[in-house]
């Protein structure tokens, strides 16, 4: 069986990589470091299809020393102790160098018997993840390691390797491929910056195209019907949902509704319905909150109909609701305000709460002062008094501070002149 054409086009030089010129382009930091032939300990953090098994591989094999691959779904406790048994072997007097990929994978003592040798330089440990290695690596490990981060290829370097494969399959099944611009740009656009998925793409396209005197004709149609799918990079449980969500309530707090709506789009279409209602009612309370507090109750009621309706039809309520709160004053007084109190209440800062606010009951003979004395507001002109509120030790604390948009110094004035009319009530 024929090997996936991703795998038979993979590059085998830093030059044939497409894309990571941030660390490969002569000069960069990871290119420095494979040329001087000194390879420390590495993790290589980004999304797939973006090369860094490539790269990896690439550094395995201009290495001068034992080699060991592994790969963390499958890797056992007996493998990892069966390639630290060579150190002390004829068979790794050279060191021996570790490819591990998908690391994110082993466990906390997998990953804990590598330790010694790492640090030590007796096994050279080169990691590849597409999860954030912050959270998912071992912090020993982590410590010892230097972290590199691959982002997804741009469109205009994946075309290059789109030309490539299709010349490589032409020359492999004997039939030229005649391939239009669109076609190319249709592929290299919807593989969402994952030239795996782009290779496969390739290959379909080829394979499925209609034969004319000899030659295989791949028009953007056929690119458009076998790869309208494949731009979704998309884990409910990894870092793609989380910088989908964080960029959908950063383009709203920014008032972007056209990259709001966007982010959205690339939620519902990947059938996330449930994240982006929580998010978008989240963004109602924390970036719109006061400045506009009708935001709240009609982001409910879009996010309400969104559940009953399903999508596809959904998509309609949740895109008023966030081109509403895009457009929206924005104000996150209340937030800062809660947080700041919460602050102070995991700190210890919290105190008995005033005799007045507690509720009634029997004070004790050891009580000075016996009685509640609680001033009821709505007996007073204003339906305003003057009395403590907040316990002793926190007394004239400011938590809350009213924003500069229209509602909340239209409520800031009213306090001001409610305190100027009714401030010595007694």
């Amino acid at each position: 069986m024929a090997s996936p054409l991703a795998d038979r086009i993979r590059p085998s030089t830093l030059d044939e990589v497409v894309g990571q010129t941030h660390l490969l382009a002569p000069g960069k930091p990871l290119r420095r470091i494979i040329e001087s032939g000194q390879i420390p300990n590495m993790i290589f953090y980004g999304p797939s299809g973006v090369g860094k098994t490539t790269v990896a591989r690439i550094i395995a094999e201009k290495a001068q020393m034992r080699l060991h691959k592994l790969n963390g779904t499958s890797a056992s406790t007996a493998d990892i102790k069966a390639i630290v048994e060579e150190v002390h072997s004829f068979a790794g007097y050279r060191g021996i160098l570790l490819y591990l990929d998908e690391i994110q994978y082993l466990n906390k003592k997998q990953q804990q018997s590598l330790l010694e040798h790492i640090e030590n330089g007796s096994i050279t440990l080169i990691a590849s993840t597409t999860e954030n290695p912050y959270f998912y690596i071992y912090n020993a490990v982590l410590s010892r390691s230097t972290v590199f981060e691959f982002k997804s290829v741009e469109p205009e370097e994946i075309e290059k390797a789109v030309r490539r494969g299709f010349s490589i399959l032409s020359d492999e099944y004997g039939e030229q491929a005649n391939v239009s611009d669109e076609a190319l740009h249709r592929i290299a656009v919807s593989c969402g910056g994952d030239v795996r998925k782009a290779m496969n793409s390739t290959e379909l396209c080829y394979l499925s195209a209609a034969v004319e005197n000899g030659v295989r004709v791949v028009d953007e149609s056929l690119a458009a019907s076998l790869s309208q799918r494949s731009s979704m990079q998309y884990d409910r449980q990894g870092d793609q949902h989380y910088d989908i969500v964080s960029a959908l309530q950063k383009s709203i707090r920014g008032s972007d509704e056209n990259a709001a709506v966007h982010y959205l789009a690339r939620l519902l279409t990947a059938g996330d319905l449930l994240s982006a209602c929580r998010r978008i009612m989240v963004i109602a309370c924390e970036d719109i909150g006061l400045a506009y507090p009708q935001a709240i109750p009609i982001v409910k009621a879009c996010v309400d109909m969104a559940l009953q309706l399903g999508l596809p039809e959904a998509r309609i309520p949740l895109a008023d609701a966030v081109v509403l709160l895009s457009t929206a004053p924005k104000s996150n007084s209340a937030y800062m305000a809660i947080n700041r109190a919460m602050a102070d209440v995991e700190a210890g800062k919290a105190g008995s709460i005033p005799r007045c606010l507690q509720n009634k009951h029997f004070d004790g003979e050891d009580a000075a002062v016996k009685g509640q004395f609680y001033k009821y507001p709505h007996a007073f002109p204003g339906h305003y008094v003057a009395q403590q509120y907040l316990p002793d030790t926190l007394s004239g604390t400011v938590y809350y501070e009213f924003g500069d948009n229209k509602t909340e110094q239209a409520a800031k004035a009213y306090r001001e002149r409610m305190l100027a009319l009714y401030g010595n009530n007694k």
